[in-house]
């Protein structure tokens, strides 16, 4: 029965993987892992590096602004947030911005450029460069939670603001970085071996990615699909 379940376990398997490389998924063997694997940007980050993330991402200093007031292009302005948390904008002088969400910089803006100046003013805010975003570590780090990143930022570097892997439980063969991309769940492997001695690329992180360090000997779901992968990455999507 024991032999009977593994093979259909494994069926299992080759059936997902199968999927996987139907649905646009990569695989990349050890041999020609040296490359790393990637990928791509998430759904709340433009390829231009710009932040379109959810409603409840809260401005802070050194974030770049793209302030839009439809209809009135002499007041449109890209902004850096000083490190008081303020900008400057045409007409209005200086407005707090740090801590506040988009809707809210939209709104306070909206109401000081109709206190006089225009009427009905529509406000856009679009953070084109962020530096201070939130990345979630779990499974077998030293500290699991969530961590502000800011600016770009590295899998290894992710990682380290959790202390570290824990030594002695960590299986550095199945760290699985998971990130939204096309409205789907898409995650991809690592080896932290080779990363760290530069086999392979050491990632990219983005705001709202989720770290999962994988348990030695852990008898999770995911870690019995790497198991069966003579891979160093693999594409999978949920």
């Amino acid at each position: 029965m024991r032999n009977w379940m593994r093979f259909l376990w494994v069926a299992v398997l080759a059936m997902l993987l199968a999927g996987c490389a139907g649905s646009g998924g990569t695989r990349r063997s050890a041999g020609n892992a040296v490359a790393g694997i990637d990928l791509p940007p998430p759904d709340t980050t433009a390829a231009s590096g710009a932040y379109e993330g959810a409603s409840d991402y809260r401005i802070g200093a050194q974030d770049l602004l793209q302030i839009s007031v439809f209809g009135v292009q002499d007041l449109d302005k890209e902004v850096r947030v000083n490190s008081n948390g303020q900008i400057s904008l045409p007409l209005v002088g200086g407005v707090m911005a740090g801590g506040k969400t988009i809707p809210e910089l939209e709104t306070d803006l909206a109401k000081k450029y109709a206190d006089g100046f225009l009427q009905n003013p529509q406000v856009s805010v679009f953070v084109k460069e962020y530096t201070s975003q939130r990345v979630t570590l779990e499974g077998a780090v030293k500290k699991p939670g969530i961590y502000p990143i800011t600016g770009r930022t590295s899998l290894l570097q992710a990682i380290a603001l959790a202390e570290g892997v824990d030594d002695k439980i960590a299986d550095l063969g199945g760290i699985v970085l998971m990130r939204q991309v096309g409205g789907r769940r898409k995650a991809a492997v690592y080896d932290l071996r080779l990363v760290r001695k530069g086999l392979v690329e050491d990632p990219q992180v983005y705001g709202d990615d989720i770290v999962v360090v994988e348990q030695s000997g852990s008898k999770s779901a995911f870690r019995r699909f790497i198991e069966t992968m003579p891979a160093i990455g693999v594409f999978r999507w949920f």
